[in-house]
């Protein structure tokens, strides 16, 4: 008898619970800070594997940085942590006395995060294997994909913002260059430095230390005119630094690899971009392949809401399901479709994904498919342990390092931001005051005012955390 009044109580409780958690969460998403603007919202009980709330979570939202769950767990399953993104120096021919009498070819596989230091390593490589003089061609292979550098429905004005990047299999620095301006004595022109260097850019400092009748301080690039010279006007009273996007990533990629091979004694006949030609594969020889982990792109991308490191992912899924050169973003959506058909279990048809990052203005998803994704992760172990380490940490990291602190919610919540104009989303794990871990996903879509929709993102995680 003890028994069965102690499990009526428990019952009893957990209905009282239930029922006080719905209301909570109905009077947030029933907030007056909301009502010109739509949200949808779900929980679910991943511990107990029962649904907990649901608020219009079938309507179809732009799911801004949040699509970066579906890329992640998507690659995971499909590639493997131990997947590498591969950079080749390879070439043909013979090396004799300080001559290669051949081609050297330079063979992008999109890593986002190839640096200034790994371009060094390739120059550097060349004059290891004591190359001074290539007879043929220093050639740059891009055909990893087509040459349509933005995804479908990007704006064309967020350029030059680092945000944007030019898509490239080859890409140095994200395809930027980081400016820093530094004040000099008052009416003079500011100190410049750029990294990484390289002549394919120009520097046009036309800018005032400490004097504010110049103006406020500018720094860009004529990227109206599809143009590479950096612009730096108004007054300079601290060091400033800005990243700023150069075009096209490839041809930066190949003038500064050039430069560097020419600072080291290297000429060659001729430079260009070649498709490197499968039919060399029993006739070449690599110098030097420099890969970097899935793991390594997972961080940025997830913790710090990186573009290009998403992008290069959704090309890398396309790569696994496609064998052609020149993958497109329809294919890389393709490959996305069908791993929601198939281990998702959902109608691609019912949704529109269209890049890997959620920049596109043309993606449309509903929460409901989002949390299919973070249960997916939860219930893969292999997938799930790498996954929510590398998601932002409320109070602690990445873009939730200044939310929720000295809550509950502060070192609980793992989640996914999103932001872009007039859509604040927000999806990711909280463990609950009686230990259960819930799935969550709130998308917040035609809001004026990103702080009102994250006060209302932040109350929910905190009224989940202490439920």
């Amino acid at each position: 008898m003890r028994n069965i009044v102690l499990f009526l109580l428990v019952l009893i409780t957990n209905v009282i619970n239930a029922q006080s958690l719905q209301q909570k969460l109905n009077a947030l998403v029933n907030s007056e800070t909301l009502r010109t603007s739509e949200i949808g919202v779900t929980v679910f009980d991943l511990t107990a594997d029962k649904s907990l709330y649901k608020y219009q979570d079938e309507k179809l939202y732009r799911p801004a940085s949040t699509e970066k769950i579906i890329t992640s767990v998507t690659a995971l399953a499909r590639l493997g942590e131990s997947y590498t993104f591969d950079t080749k120096l390879c070439y043909t021919g013979e090396i004799k006395q300080d001559t290669l009498h051949g081609n050297l070819y330079v063979i992008g596989h999109f890593d986002p995060l190839f640096s200034d230091e790994d371009l060094n390593h390739l120059a550097d490589a060349v004059i290891a294997n004591g190359i001074h003089f290539i007879t043929d061609t220093l050639a740059a292979d891009v055909s990893m994909m087509d040459s349509v550098y933005w995804g479908p429905g990007w704006s064309w004005d967020d350029t030059p913002s680092s945000d944007q990047p030019y898509l490239s299999p080859l890409m140095l620095n994200q395809g930027c260059v980081e400016v820093t301006v530094s004040p000099q004595e008052k009416g003079t022109r500011p100190a410049v430095d750029c990294m990484p260097f390289s002549d394919y850019y120009q520097i046009d400092n036309r800018a005032i230390s400490h004097d504010p009748t110049a103006g406020k301080l500018k720094i860009t690039r004529n990227w109206l005119s599809n143009g590479n010279i950096i612009s730096i006007t108004g007054n300079v009273t601290r060091r400033t630094t800005v990243t700023l996007s150069i075009q096209p990533s490839e041809r930066f990629f190949l003038h500064t690899l050039v430069n560097r091979l020419n600072n080291r004694g290297v000429r060659s006949k001729y430079v260009s971009f070649i498709n490197y030609p499968d039919s060399l594969d029993k006739d070449v020889r690599t110098l030097l392949t420099l890969s970097r982990p899935l793991r390594e792109v997972l961080d940025p991308m997830l913790k710090k809401s990186n573009n290009l490191c998403a992008e290069s992912v959704f090309y890398q899924v396309a790569a696994n399901m496609f064998s052609h050169k020149y993958l497109t973003a329809k294919d890389g959506a393709d490959a996305i479709k069908t791993f929601l058909s198939g281990a998702i279990g959902k109608n691609p048809e019912d949704y529109n994904i269209v890049d890997g990052s959620g920049l596109s203005l043309y993606n449309y998803l509903s929460p409901e498919l989002l949390l299919a994704f973070l249960k997916y992760a939860y219930n893969h172990k292999e997938i799930f342990d790498v996954f929510y380490d590398y998601l932002p940490i409320a109070g602690v990291d990445g873009t939730l390092k200044n939310r929720m602190k000295k809550t509950k919610a502060q070192n609980n919540v793992h989640a996914k931001t999103g932001t872009v104009k007039g859509v604040s989303s927000l999806a990711g794990y909280v463990r609950a005051g009686n230990g259960h871990m819930l799935a969550f996903v709130i998308i917040n879509q035609n809001i004026m005012k990103q702080k009102e929709a994250r006060d209302i993102q932040d109350k929910i995680c905190i009224t989940l955390a202490g439920s």
